[in-house]
């Protein structure tokens, strides 16, 4: 099951989280001189829109005292007051649209900037489609937030307050009557509100975890087709949808209530206003254009009244967006350097001194504990053991993906944390058992390895990878499209296009994880041909299942249980009769 996200937490409008939330204002400062014109802009469509009942109810009043001229001349200003409107509110959807896609865009790429540099402790607790969800949906929301939400509720608040200025000019008595509705309805906005918000909140969550199911599923469409288990994923996914539907039906129902309610009120004032100004008329207190235009404001005003709870909800959610978009951007992120720098050069010795790890997710589980040695540079160490073992570990602890619990682990006599993380991983690379290819061209991904190489350093890259040959048969050969995650190539060519891509990189330190264990015997001699011209004058640890594979190695480490229980040459290990790596060796045997 999905882990509890942070859209699934209640978001209410208090003062820290509106505080917090007002630091998305810092994308819009750049271009507040816009921002300022648009509100302008939105100040001259809320003023036009309350002339409109005033010259209405004038336009009246002229018909039955004055000359046709009068109408003539009242009709002209509203002709007038109709095109300011119109210019002002194309001007007003404009600018705030400017502001707000130049904002966002930059906080889009600031997000994803920020996310793509922390570190891996932080994946390996988030889903992907969670991510995803944060950096498309909820800056999408705020998009929508921004052109139109904000602009809406300023836009009614001019209104109503214009609006209760110009009806008390018209008349105090129907002013007082028809403002008496007010508090009944603002009561009732925030406690149907409260409801309307919990469900709307289950709801986007309930969403949001049937579209890691799609996600996950479609990811592993061929565990999926391979199980035969189309039908669980449909039934997963139903159950998923029938929640989905029944919180939105119940929040509908709850809506419902709330907009009849609301109507009930703003319709039930405007009966009671048009029957009290009647009174009026008839006493000659009010003239008849003068009842018009305040039915008009009330119109005007319950309209505005009744719009801002679904506004106010509206930013409710923005809010809750932002701060879920905060909560990301005020993650401690690696010190990556994206900048062109100039590559420091390692000889690649590699020392690990009483070395402990616990996986942050897993702190009661000791994955390595004390574990002591070193490589020198341009030696191969291999690393066996059962799965489990901490084999994978030792990788990643070396490419800092972590960082140990005690001891120490030094690269050319140095600490690893006294690296700058992008210099350090500079120097290395990993051909790991299963190759994560991206989806454009076979050329774009051995040129991962080196992003500015030319085409020709590509082929000779190829070539040493003994993947020249296949890429060439192809009709498009290095332009040919690879594929979602590589789909399109066999498990044999992706391990090919990893190696090449290690091969332009040309590390000082080179990872093998398990990189041919999954492959036929065709595609490993292939593959293991190219790995041996890969690791040829430089340090490799190679982490193997099939021990056939490192028999020339210069030091094999056999782990168990997170600790190192044999160390040494193929010769020297087989020749131990009660040994871990003799038993695993007679078990490979045995099988083959």
């Amino acid at each position: 099951m999905a882990n509890k996200t942070a859209n699934e937490e209640k978001v209410k409008i208090t003062k820290e989280s509106f505080k917090r939330s007002l630091r998305i204002f810092k994308y819009i400062k750049p271009y507040i001189g816009v921002f300022t014109i648009g509100l302008f802009f939105l100040f001259v469509t809320g003023a036009t829109a309350l002339a409109f009942p005033k010259l209405m109810g004038n336009m009246i009043d002229a018909s039955k005292e004055t000359s046709i001229d009068d109408i003539n001349r009242i009709a002209l200003i509203l002709l007038v007051v109709f095109i300011f409107q119109s210019i002002a509110s194309y001007f007003r959807i404009y600018t705030f649209s400017y502001v707000t896609e130049k904002a966002l865009g930059k906080m889009r790429l600031d997000v994803y900037q920020h996310v793509i540099k922390l570190p891996m402790t932080f994946f390996s607790s988030r889903r992907v489609g969670e991510l995803n969800s944060r950096i498309s949906s909820d800056v999408e929301l705020l998009n929508t937030t921004f052109t139109i939400t904000i602009a809406e509720l300023l836009r009614q608040i001019i209104i109503i307050i214009g609006g209760i200025i110009f009806l008390s000019t018209i008349s105090g008595k129907l002013t007082l009557g028809m403002l008496s509705i007010v508090p009944v309805v603002a009561i009732s906005a925030v406690i149907f509100g409260k409801y309307i918000k919990g469900f709307s909140k289950q709801t986007q969550a309930k969403i949001a975890e049937s579209n890691v199911i799609v996600e996950e599923t479609f990811q592993g469409i061929a565990n999926v087709k391979s199980f035969a288990n189309e039908r669980f994923e449909i039934t997963r996914y139903a159950n998923d949808i029938k929640e989905v539907v029944s919180l939105a039906i119940k929040g509908a129902k709850w809506r419902g209530a709330f907009a009849s309610f609301i109507i009930f009120c703003i319709f039930g004032s405007i009966v009671a206003v048009v029957w009290y100004g009647a009174i009026l008329v008839q006493g000659g207190e009010l003239s008849i254009g003068e009842l018009i235009s305040f039915i008009l404001y009330t119109v005007f005003m319950g309209a505005s009244i009744g719009g801002i709870a679904a506004q106010y909800a509206q930013v409710q959610k923005a809010i809750g967006a932002t701060e879920n978009l905060m909560d990301l951007l005020d993650e401690n992120a690696e010190e990556i350097n994206t900048q062109e720098s100039k590559s420091i050069k390692i000889n690649g010795d590699i020392e690990f001194s009483n070395v402990s790890f616990n996986y942050p997710s897993r702190k009661d589980v000791t994955v390595l504990s004390d574990v002591s040695f070193s490589a020198k540079s341009g030696q191969l160490i291999a690393v066996v053991g059962p799965s489990g073992a901490g084999k994978s570990t030792i990788a990643s602890l070396l490419f800092r993906f972590y960082d140990s619990k005690s001891g120490s682990i030094k690269i050319d006599n140095k600490l690893v944390t006294d690296y700058a993380i992008t210099e350090l991983r500079n120097e290395m690379a990993i051909v790991p058992q299963d190759v994560i290819l991206f989806g454009g061209t076979i050329q774009e991904n051995i040129a991962y390895g080196k992003p500015n190489a030319a085409l020709e350093e590509i082929k000779r890259a190829a070539e040493q990878a003994n993947a020249k040959e296949f890429i060439e048969k192809f009709p498009e050969q290095y332009d040919t499209i690879v594929g979602e995650r590589g789909v399109q190539l066999s498990g044999g060519q992706r391990q090919r296009i990893a190696i090449a891509r290690a091969v332009l990189k040309d590390p000082s330190i080179l990872i093998l994880d398990e990189a041919t264990s999954s492959l036929d015997s065709e595609s490993e001699k292939l593959v293991q041909n190219a790995l041996e011209k890969l690791m040829k004058d430089r340090t490799s640890i190679v982490i193997a299942h099939r021990l056939s594979t490192i028999r020339k190695a210069d030091k094999i480490l056999v782990l168990e249980n997170g600790q190192i229980k044999e160390s040494g040459t193929h010769e020297e290990l087989i020749a131990y009769e009660k040994g871990t790596y003799k038993h695993l060796s007679n078990l490979q045997f045995e099988i083959s």
